[in-house]
This record gives structure tokens, sequence and C-alpha cells, in this order.
């Protein structure tokens, strides 16, 4: 990690498991602590934050490659590309950067190598994927009886432990800086 970058725990799974459902009780969580929680969600489907007749749309049809947006109460970047590709994780974590930001939440990127929680429901059908990724610290799953290959089960409907073990992993990165 560079200097400025906060720690970077993610969230992956399958689509479909209850990734955002899990960061939406747990970030509120985190939040009362104190903490400055950066997400960073992947999404396969093509998206706009501007919409056609607003300034910043025509601005971006005119040529302009980066637009920012800005006003009292937030700001966002819109970043073209000159040919599709996918963003990798960390162009996406690079605004987090010396931004104050205490822990940043990544929501997918199942196939880049960074410390995850697997959110696994057996029901789904599908292995674990920590039976390819060793990037996986945990697996979160509402199966207690689930063979977690020696990584810590979490309960995926105990928000306050998972809460505990993002905690204790935050504690444990600052300790190693």
């Amino acid at each position: 990690m560079r200097d400025g970058s906060p720690p970077v725990i993610g969230f992956a799974a399958y689509s479909g498991t209850g990734k955002t459902t899990l960061l939406r009780s747990l970030i509120p969580r985190l939040v009362a602590r104190g903490l400055r929680i950066g997400v960073v969600k992947h999404t396969h489907h093509e998206f706009d934050i501007d919409h056609p007749g607003k300034d910043s749309h025509a601005l971006r049809q005119a040529g302009a490659s980066r637009v920012a947006l800005g006003s009292s109460r937030r700001w966002a970047l819109i970043v073209e590309r000159p040919a599709p590709r996918e963003a990798t994780l960390s162009e996406l974590l690079e605004p987090m950067c010396n931004a104050g930001i205490d822990l940043v939440l990544v929501e997918g990127f199942r196939h880049e190598r960074f410390p995850k929680i697997e959110v696994h429901r057996p029901v789904m059908g599908r292995s674990l994927l920590a039976l390819e990724d060793d990037s996986i610290i945990a697996v979160a799953t509402d199966d207690p009886s689930l063979d977690c290959r020696g990584l810590r089960r979490l309960d995926l409907n105990d928000v306050a432990s998972i809460e505990a073990f993002v905690l204790d992993y935050l504690a444990h990165v600052h300790d190693h800086r």
C-alpha cells in the first residue's frame, strides 16, 4: 500500500448472494464508531451518472475526457475511456488516497487479489470461491455447518460479528503499517 492509501477489505460473492444487503447493514455500524468509510463497487452493467439535457452530459459528448461535478454537498468525477475496458480496482481506489478515509470496503472484484470476505449461501448451489482464491480471509455464510477450509466462519445473519471481524482486521493492518 502507498502512503495515504486507506486499508481495503472486500466482500466477494456471486451475484445475488447479498453483498449489498450486508454492506448496507455494516456501513452504518462502522460510521457510528467514527470511521470514514469509502466504498468501491464493481458493476457489470453500463451506467451513467449524467443524462441528456444536463450540462455535464453535453460537455462529455463534446469530447471532454474528464468531467468533475461539484456542489456544496458532494462531487463526482466522470472519466471517459477512449476504448471500453473494465476498470481495475487500483484505478477506482486512487480517489480514496489522501481523502481522510479510514477504510475502503470493496464490493465485487472477486477475481482480483486483495483481502476479501467471501459471502456464501450454499442454497445458491455455487462452490466456495475460497477454494481457488487464497486472498479470501474469512467466509460469511448462513450455514453454520459449512466447511470453510480453515478460514474463519462468520455468521452472515450476525452483522455485529462481521463488524467485529472488520474492526480486528483494521486494527491488525494499522499495527503493521
